[in-house]
């Protein structure tokens, strides 16, 4: 938790001098929304990811191959794609907490539905319907905090809100290995069904607190004193003004934006290096000796662990730069040497938990250094809720991209290895597209412009 008042004291100011007013109140907004916001995506990562633990006793259970079970992965990224814009397009109508509510019952009941998979087609379907349910999850929350915080505070909240990917790996792990251990055969339940269960049920309740802790707008919030609520407005106003001016930015117009797909293009290749540590980190360390699955839980806390610790500072140390797309670009293209390196010492314990730990914080940071270039060039515009949206949903596809090449290409080849060198390329690509295409002057351009 001190992570989380350091954070909102060291963010960028306008002013040399901010009041104390100003600062006490965005402190106290931040411990409202910021944890909970956390708790969220690290449920959400839990639920999509923990199929990776599960494959480990599920694809002997219901004799899946590497293939099918790359698919089953991949397909909950149809589902979010299809569903990710509308959902965000009717946030701005429905308000924050009623999208939220929306999407985390029924996505937890889904996920805890997966007991009953028992054929391939069935597990497509449920895997489907998890990715339907979940859509619009992260840019709802990205857009919530745009109405709370102004631009110069959003690279430290965003980054506490991601840390929620790398901490769910960080917990998932042991918790997988002690639910698929400890609880096998309990009620006639096996250990990965047993996984379902336990980490769909979080989301559920967390889906009933939201109605009682989260505002949709500082005006509604009545946990503020009237100053505070001013203090928020007064720091929102010139974006709001210049979203009311910006007749050129609206959404249809922003689809039309060549450089909201540059940054698509980017994503799409750092979500395909994010998953490919998801779902085959387990099957890493497997290939490295550990053949308990508990065991394998509580080694999988050593990258996901590095990479907690990695996110902050490589953020903090580029909110304190200003700069974001080369710190991304660097990020990415260490995380694809990684990524070539894992085969060559996928035999040694050791070196192949220095290699995930390294690759794993270099590829995991990508994401909230993307978020904040991107939310940078749409923010000040009423496109933002529907591009934040857009581009999550066209870029996620790479979640479906990277789980079915790597499954395709170890059910061909019988090795990881091919698979991870085709990520590598991706990743290094995602790089070279941002730096030559994305120049600071178009983001610099767009910040005065408003």
């Amino acid at each position: 938790m001190n992570l989380l008042s350091s954070a909102t004291q060291e963010l960028p100011r306008v002013d040399d001098v901010e009041s104390d007013e100003a600062a006490k109140t965005y402190r106290k907004v931040a411990w409202r929304l910021i944890p909970f916001l956390f708790l969220c995506y690290v449920v959400a990562y839990l639920d999509r990811t923990n199929i990776g633990f599960a494959q480990l006793q599920m694809k002997q259970a219901l004799g899946f191959s590497d293939a099918v079970y790359g698919l089953g992965a991949g397909v909950f990224f149809i589902g979010y794609a299809l569903f990710e814009v509308p959902s965000n397009l009717i946030l701005t109508r429905i308000g924050a907490r009623a999208t939220l509510t929306r999407i985390l019952i029924p996505w937890g009941l889904v996920s805890i539905a997966m007991v009953y998979v028992s054929s391939p087609a069935i597990f497509y379907v449920m895997r489907f319907l998890l990715g339907a349910f979940e859509a619009g999850l992260v840019p709802g929350a990205l857009f919530l905090l745009t109405q709370w915080f102004p631009q110069r505070r959003r690279g430290g909240v965003i980054a506490l809100f991601m840390l929620g990917m790398p901490i769910s790996g960080l917990l998932g792990g042991p918790l997988a290995g002690w639910a698929m251990d400890s609880l096998q055969g309990v009620f006639g339940l096996a250990g990965w069904q047993w996984l379902f269960v336990v980490e769909g049920i979080p989301a559920v309740v967390l889906g009933i607190v939201c109605t009682l802790l989260l505002t949709d707008s500082p005006a509604k919030a009545k946990w503020l004193s009237r100053t505070e609520r001013d203090v928020i407005t007064e720091g929102l106003r010139p974006e709001v003004e210049s979203a009311v001016h910006a007749k050129s930015h609206n959404f249809l117009q922003a689809v039309r934006d060549p450089n909201l797909y540059i940054l698509t293009a980017a994503y799409f290749t750092c979500i395909c290096g994010v998953y490919v540590v998801g779902f085959w980190l387990p099957s890493v360390l497997k290939n490295a000796g550990i053949r308990d699955v508990f065991s394998i839980g509580l080694y999988s806390m050593i990258p996901f662990g590095a990479s907690a610790i990695g996110m902050v500072i490589i953020c903090r140390h580029a909110d304190k730069r200003l700069e974001g797309r080369w710190h991304l670009a660097i990020c990415a293209v260490v995380g694809a040497a990684m990524l070539c390196l894992i085969p060559l010492v996928e035999h040694s314990l050791a070196l192949s938990l220095v290699v995930l730990s390294i690759g794993t914080t270099a590829i995991y940071v990508t994401l909230p250094l993307y978020w904040v270039i991107c939310s940078t060039y749409f923010a000040g515009t009423d496109a933002m809720a529907g591009s934040l949206a857009l581009t999550n949903s066209i870029g996620l596809i790479g979640g479906l991209v990277s789980p079915v090449i790597v499954g395709w290409l170890k059910t061909t080849t019988g090795s990881l290895a091919s698979g991870l060198y085709a990520i590598a390329v991706l990743l290094v690509i995602g790089a070279v597209v941002l730096l030559t295409c994305i120049p600071k002057a178009v983001l610099e351009r767009r910040a005065a412009s408003r």
